[in-house]
């Protein structure tokens, strides 16, 4: 079994210097100075439990890859990546190979089902960060990340229970399961206060507006009739197998979205999160205008290479109409 790993940035680097150190064979999609450093040096990866360096072949395109029947994708690009990066695929050769959405958000995996017939979810809970071309930092212990994986749009087989093993050597937990989306909509739940932190600076009080942004959330999907697990303190494999411990040395600079502004990528993936709540609402004919004004608020933010920070917690909290 090989592993193709589309888009090693934070998430994607972890797993595939993880994977690559526990002895699976690995190839990364990048670019850049990341690709650079892969083909040069491999990757470090840092965590509160030390350092791993691996080494895997690393290629700019799907096309430069010559797919096996074997192979599993992890699929580990943006949100807003994923059309694009699901057309290469296919236009490279890939067929009925498995497809693993291991992304935020909910609506990669319909993408993909578009396209291919053979897709799974990853609900993904791993605190990572992507900084220098030749690092990845992963903030959890005593495993670096927890993974609910299963088909979509339901079901569990052979290719869920193989990538989970391949994780478990790489000390990620993986829970094969029959129903992984409930667990993806429960972390979309978490995701929803990601443009918070972002917007107020990392340090800042968010709790209130957060609490506004997720409990419009859940009256959403209660509305859609959509079923969502939660997956944050109350599951009960935070605080024994997932813990989130800061690393002596690095300041952490928060979540996914707080790193797109950081970076001044100029885009940001809260379409698929906020939005995400914004759609089902519309949809349903419910009400979510705290959570409209968050997606609105991230692409300007996004678009004007805004830094982490840079909203006052009154004007986002007047914004959502707190």
């Amino acid at each position: 079994m090989r592993i193709i790993i589309h888009g090693v940035g934070a998430i994607g680097g972890v797993l595939a210097t993880a994977l690559a150190a526990s002895g699976t064979e690995v190839i990364g999609i990048a670019r850049g100075p990341r690709l650079e450093a892969i083909r040069n040096t491999g990757l470090t990866l840092r965590t509160p439990d030390g350092m791993t360096q691996a080494r895997f072949n690393g290629v700019s395109h799907p096309r430069d890859i010559d797919f096996r029947d074997d192979d599993m994708i992890l699929l580990t690009v943006k949100s807003q990546d994923t059309t694009a990066a699901l057309e290469d695929l296919r236009a490279a050769g890939v067929t009925d190979q498995p497809i693993f959405c291991a992304q935020n958000g909910v609506a990669n995996e319909t993408m993909a089902l578009r396209l291919f017939p053979n897709v799974h979810g990853i609900n993904v809970m791993l605190p990572a960060e992507y900084r220098e071309p030749g690092e990845t930092i992963a903030f959890g212990t005593p495993k670096t990340g927890v993974f609910d994986i299963g088909r979509f749009p339901g079901g569990c087989d052979a290719a869920d229970h193989a990538i989970a093993e391949a994780l478990d050597r790489a000390n990620i937990a993986g829970f094969p399961t029959d129903d992984v989306m409930p667990s993806k909509y429960g972390k979309l739940l978490l995701n929803l206060g990601n443009i918070v932190e972002a917007a107020l600076g990392r340090g800042t009080d968010t709790a209130e507006i957060t609490k506004a942004l997720r409990a419009e959330g859940r009256a959403v999907l209660d509305a859609a009739g959509i079923r969502y697990t939660e997956v944050d303190s109350k599951d009960p494999r935070r605080g024994t197998l997932l813990n989130i411990v800061e690393i002596d040395g690095v300041t952490r600079i928060g979540s996914s979205s707080s790193q797109s502004l950081a970076r001044g990528a100029g885009r940001i993936e809260t379409d698929f999160l906020n939005g995400e709540i914004a759609l089902l609402a519309r949809l349903h004919g419910v009400p979510a205008p705290a959570n409209t004004y968050a997606a609105r608020l991230a692409s300007e933010l996004a678009r004007d290479n805004a830094r982490p920070g840079s909203v006052t917690p009154e004007d986002f909290a007047k914004g959502i109409g707190l």
